[in-house]
């Protein structure tokens, strides 16, 4: 079993390292594969929730608030990606 320390980090928690180690100072987004967008299967996946969610408004029920959710949850969705489509348009680097 390795021995252990404790370090105080600035700015952050107390960390625990092995004796004669650094605690990581700074982790860059690209370690933990934050940095990327989904691409163009995710916007395909998006558009098909979106009929999916509309879908749902064809049914059996007799209350119309699961229909208002619905709707508004699915033009949520829509005004994103709608917004999405012009930001790629317009970006500098676009995918």
């Amino acid at each position: 079993m390795s021995e252990t320390q404790r370090v105080n980090q600035p700015g952050r928690e107390e960390g625990v390292v092995r004796v004669g180690d650094h605690p990581v100072e700074h982790e860059r987004p690209e370690d933990w594969g934050w940095h990327g967008e989904t691409g163009r299967k995710g916007r395909i996946g998006a558009w098909i929730s979106v009929v999916i969610l509309l879908s749902y408004l064809y049914g059996n029920h007799e209350g119309r608030m699961e229909d208002l959710w619905l709707f508004g949850i699915a033009l949520i969705m829509v005004l994103i990606l709608l917004w999405d489509i012009r930001r790629r348009k317009n970006a500098w680097r676009s995918r």
